[in-house]
């Protein structure tokens, strides 16, 4: 099933995969958090699992905090910080509930949490102790950094923009443009805006500068959708990645696909094979040689027979990331 430039890594984790993630210097190493309460780190030329460690139930998401450091958190409330050298683990705080999201600002060394207690927490990295708690309109589903600034994705289809240096007030309050729940928003590596993509198979491209000329340029677009006895079926969007040198992005939805885009001519530049079930994490390499993919089946036909999660490694190259000239 797998084709020469694609493998299939070994040992994968027992139970839903909610986050694979690249090491921040190198391709050598993938985090990958799950529902069977383990943190897995995977040598990924060697095909082997380097360590784990576990929480008390699901993992929602990780991070790297540096190339030795891993972040993460789920439903017991807890976030930890792991040393991955030394294998030994720090519970830094709490949330109220589920932790949902778990990222690192380089720009401005925090680590930065959502949780389902309507709150955003940062924490100091270094200590590392909690540095502010923020309230959200609603629970928090999806965040992404950019630069310094944070853009974040709650129920009810509400987007709030924060300066990650100036915490005091929201910039930006926004709607999500698509109509119905929001699943994943990653910013643009030009962190001019960000995608955003929702539970009924669309992705839109949002803009942060609120001037008119700029906002003329939003759009969205059905891309995960297909037809099956003459019915389109429509599936969630469940992950977005970006390609950081040629600004396109890969999406993986609930069909089994991974798509890649290309943002500017708002056309798709190719669609890999179909993978057992859904997509439920995307990730580049850092070097932008490599994206992981995460197929694992999401429950969206609650609990029937399904695949066994699995997560590909698969080289990608210029032809299917960059976009093409007009």
């Amino acid at each position: 099933m797998t084709g020469s430039n694609e493998f299939k890594l070994n040992q994968p984790p027992e139970d839903g995969i909610s986050l694979v993630k690249f090491s921040p210097n190198t391709s050598q190493f993938l985090l990958v958090s799950s529902w069977d309460t383990l943190v897995h780190l995977y040598d990924v030329p060697a095909n082997s699992m380097w360590l784990k460690y576990q929480h008390t139930s699901a993992v929602l998401d990780c991070a790297f905090y540096d190339p030795t450091h891993a972040w993460s958190g789920g439903l017991d409330h807890q976030l930890k910080m792991h040393d991955l050298n030394t294998d030994q683990e720090n519970l830094v705080g709490t949330h109220d509930a589920p932790i949902r999201c778990v990222e690192y600002c380089p720009e401005v060394n925090v680590m930065v949490t959502g949780s389902w207690d309507q709150t955003v927490k940062l924490w100091d990295p270094r200590t590392p102790c909690n540095a502010g708690t923020f309230s959200q309109p609603e629970k928090v589903y999806t965040l992404s950094v950019s630069g310094d600034q944070l853009i974040v994705g709650t129920a009810g289809r509400r987007v709030l923009v924060w300066d990650l240096g100036n915490m005091g007030y929201v910039q930006q309050r926004r709607e999500s443009s698509l109509k119905y729940q929001t699943r994943c928003i990653r910013a643009f590596p030009n962190k001019q805006g960000y995608v955003l993509s929702s539970i009924e198979g669309r992705v839109a491209g949002e803009y942060l500068d609120p001037s008119p000329e700029v906002q003329k340029k939003k759009y969205a677009f059905k891309c995960h959708g297909l037809k099956e006895n003459n019915i389109e079926q429509i599936y969630p969007v469940n992950a977005i990645s970006f390609h950081d040198i040629h600004n396109t992005f890969a999406t993986g939805g609930s069909d089994g696909f991974v798509n890649i885009w290309d943002p500017f001519n708002k056309k798709r530049l190719c669609q890999f094979h179909r993978y057992p079930t859904s997509i439920a994490s995307l990730a580049f390499s850092n070097d932008r040689t490599m994206l992981a993919i995460a197929s694992s089946y999401m429950y969206e036909m609650d609990d029937t027979e399904h695949p066994e999660d699995g997560i590909f490694i698969r080289q990608v190259t210029d032809a299917e990331t960059k976009p093409k000239s007009t």
